[in-house]
């Protein structure tokens, strides 16, 4: 079985790009794993900073876009797809995953707080 994943663009407010940051969410039974990234990461690029936060509620996989409970700000879709794989026990293993959307199938990995995505496919992630 497939799990889902999506990228969120997380933002103060729906018209505004202050506090920009993106969240990245991977399935994991009853919630997603989540962590903060200063911005998307290019394929075969170079890696982001990628800061485990509090897990998220599944819902967010499924939504366009929606304000933030809390007052917490807004967050909007940018991709999203499924992914083969699992995810390790601990946050301190590697995490690798082979990631697919409409546009793009490549390894998503996470190691020592870094994130990355590779791809040898003719797509391109941005």
């Amino acid at each position: 079985m497939n799990s889902r994943w999506v990228i969120l663009r997380h933002t103060l407010s729906k018209d505004s790009l202050d506090g920009l940051h993106y969240d990245l969410l991977l399935e994991d039974y009853e919630y997603c794993r989540t962590w903060r990234l200063p911005r998307i990461p290019k394929i075969n690029g170079s890696l982001v900073e990628a800061i485990s936060i509090s897990p998220h509620k599944l819902h967010w996989l499924d939504k366009e876009e929606s304000e933030v409970s809390g007052g917490r700000g807004w967050a909007k879709r940018i991709y999203g797809g499924t992914f083969i794989g699992s995810l390790p026990l601990s946050k301190s293993e590697i995490l690798s995953v082979e990631i697919r959307s409409t546009s793009l199938k490549g390894k998503l990995e996470i190691v020592d707080g870094l994130c990355r995505i590779s791809s040898n496919s003719k797509f391109d992630f941005i």
